[in-house]
């Protein structure tokens, strides 16, 4: 059992560009098996409701940890608007600096804040794969992949609005070129050199999310290294927040990684 069914934990449930939150301090280890914790609250019918758990606990490499569990109970390395929301709850619950460091299974991500603004630093990227071609559902679609933390593949589309996320997105995910973890799918259509478009499936969720903090740096990546655009790059989201992603590249060398939007508090509670 993940808790004593006598016990109450307090969370805090945050929300960063529509993507939500079930945030708990867990460095006393009051969450033995948060897997199954988060199957239980997460669903939006018969839990709290939220796209994944955040757990604040201890670490001996930066001032905290944070782990990110999914939905469905899969823990993913890396989210960049659970960052941001991490990042503010560390600051007004916790006293943390304005600026400081938390380890993640991605490594440990720089933070800065200023009121609502968070701009956190990612991991370095890895793995591109540039003009690869997959066909689903009878459709041939051309994309590109990366790692920003976690595997998004990205797909550039016209009339982003018409696009069946889910239908596609789900069969892209399964796919057999991203066995046997699977990938994040961003749809992403190209406004001009400093604005994009996005609309991500998100492997964990099994679904469209409003936003996806890592989906939007893979997105404005790609979209430089393939010339459509340069940054800092603003991505709209489906949530209708304009993130900033910035970061430095030479060829296909990209470094120096910051996502910078806003994060907010919803409500507090009470889990018994």
């Amino acid at each position: 059992m993940s808790l004593n069914m006598t016990t109450t934990i307090p969370f805090y449930k945050m929300v960063a560009s529509g993507n939500d939150f079930i945030v708990i301090d867990n460095r006393e280890q009051i969450l033995r098996d948060p897997v199954s914790f988060a199957k239980r609250v997460c669903p939006r019918h018969s839990g709290v409701g939220a796209d994944g758990l955040l757990l604040y606990e201890k670490s001996s490499r930066a001032d905290f940890k944070m782990r990110i569990i999914n939905s469905d109970g899969s823990e993913a390395e890396a989210c960049g608007n659970g960052f941001r929301c991490i990042a503010r709850y560390a600051v007004e619950k916790h006293g943390a600096a304005s600026k400081f460091r938390f380890e993640s299974q991605s490594g440990v991500i720089r933070a800065e804040i200023n009121g609502a603004k968070i701009r956190v630093q990612l991991a370095r990227t890895k793995d591109y794969r540039e003009r690869r071609e997959i066909s689903v559902l009878g459709n041939r679609l051309h994309y590109s992949f990366i790692n920003t933390g976690v595997p998004h593949t990205v797909i550039f589309v016209e009339g982003i609005s018409k696009i069946d996320v889910a239908a596609l997105g789900r069969a892209v995910r399964h796919d057999q070129a991203f066995k046997p973890k699977g990938t994040n799918v961003n749809f992403v259509e190209i406004k001009g050199e400093k604005d994009i478009l996005v609309r991500t499936y998100e492997r964990g969720v099994e679904g469209e999310t409003l936003a996806c903090g890592t989906g939007s740096t893979a997105s404005a990546i790609v979209s430089t290294l393939m010339g459509y655009t340069k940054p800092p790059v603003n991505v709209k989201t489906s949530g209708g927040e304009i993130l900033k992603i910035d970061f430095q590249v030479t060829g296909t060398r990209v470094w120096d990684v910051y996502l910078e939007g806003e994060a907010q508090f919803v409500y507090e509670g009470t889990i018994s």
